[in-house]
């Protein structure tokens, strides 16, 4: 049984916080969402963690999340992700200041993973479960290619309180596969319906609906695919300063084409994130009540 990787997007950090010395914390100990999505995959069984981050922001972040603060549990890898990182044949449009999007990010860990991974956002709190999930489902496809996965998430357990929110909305077929993935916008509980306001109508969406939080498993046939399909992309898409490569992007293509599945492992969690700022009490809150439950020592790494 292989021991997967976590790979984490962390490369817009530096623009959201500007020294990550700065960053905020969420636990009682200043730890951040990394440190508890870190926590949850070493006891998940996952053997690295690869942070995909900006060299502008390189010497801060090594500071902060680094093995000697994992206690030595878990190897720790750093790669980069950058405007002009682009395959051969394409240069890099002078007025692009827009990151080429999540998938670009995925792209840039192809070096150094060479086992099933799982890809996170680094600011979004997903919680035990979806990480005993995905590593169950990954420490078996060791060798397999195009058998791939996500964690969805019951709609319900995604919403914000303090205003709409996107959500990649999911198909799923008899057996637990995707077939295809939406991106709603504007999602909201309105009068006790959760509804979606895209092209001004509004929409409803049953409360379990299954949702994608860009946690995904991967084999490393992917970065394959992916490098393959990135050429047409930008072959299509180098002019529009504002397109952006996508992991569901990616998704959607090999499920289309048949290249692979991607199984939908669901949770009955709840997803956390601080898309508003006022949002950030109530993350605090409920990792208290976490801690409280015995689910988190209130110290994660002493």
């Amino acid at each position: 049984m292989v021991k997967p990787t976590l790979l984490v997007l962390a490369a817009g950090m530096g623009s959201r916080y500007g020294s990550l010395k700065q960053m905020d914390g969420v636990g009682p100990n200043g730890e951040a969402i990394i440190d508890y999505s870190v926590y949850d995959a070493i006891r998940a069984g996952f053997g690295k963690v690869v942070f995909v981050i900006r060299h502008s922001f390189e010497a801060d972040f090594k500071e902060v999340f680094n093995a000697e603060r994992f206690g030595g549990k878990i190897d720790v890898e750093y790669v980069f992700q950058e405007l002009d990182y682009l395959p051969e044949g394409f240069a890099l449009p002078a007025e692009r200041v827009k990151p080429w999007g999540t998938n670009h990010a995925v792209m840039m860990a192809a070096e150094v993973i060479n086992e099933p991974f799982a890809v996170i956002n680094a600011d979004d709190f997903y919680g035990r479960e979806a990480y005993a999930a995905i590593s169950a489902y990954l420490s078996e496809l060791a060798g397999s290619e195009g058998k791939y996965c996500m964690v969805g998430y019951e709609v319900s357990k995604t919403l914000s309180e303090n205003g709409t929110v996107s959500r990649g909305v999911c198909t799923v077929d008899a057996e637990g596969n995707l077939t295809g993935m939406v991106e709603r916008t504007q999602i909201e509980r309105v009068n006790g319906t959760i509804l979606f306001h895209d092209g001004g109508a509004d929409e409803p969406l049953a409360e379990n609906t299954p949702v994608s939080m860009n946690l995904f498993g991967f084999t490393p046939d992917y970065f394959g695919h992916s490098k393959a399909y990135f050429k047409e992309f930008l072959a299509a898409n180098i002019d529009n300063i504002k397109a952006e490569f996508f992991i569901p992007l990616m998704v959607n293509k090999v499920i289309n084409d048949g290249t692979a599945s991607m199984r939908v492992l669901r949770t009955s969690s709840n997803w956390f994130g601080v898309t508003y700022k006022e949002d950030k009490p109530q993350l605090m809150a409920k990792i208290e009540e976490l801690i409280e439950a015995g689910v988190y020592p209130r110290n994660l790494w002493q």
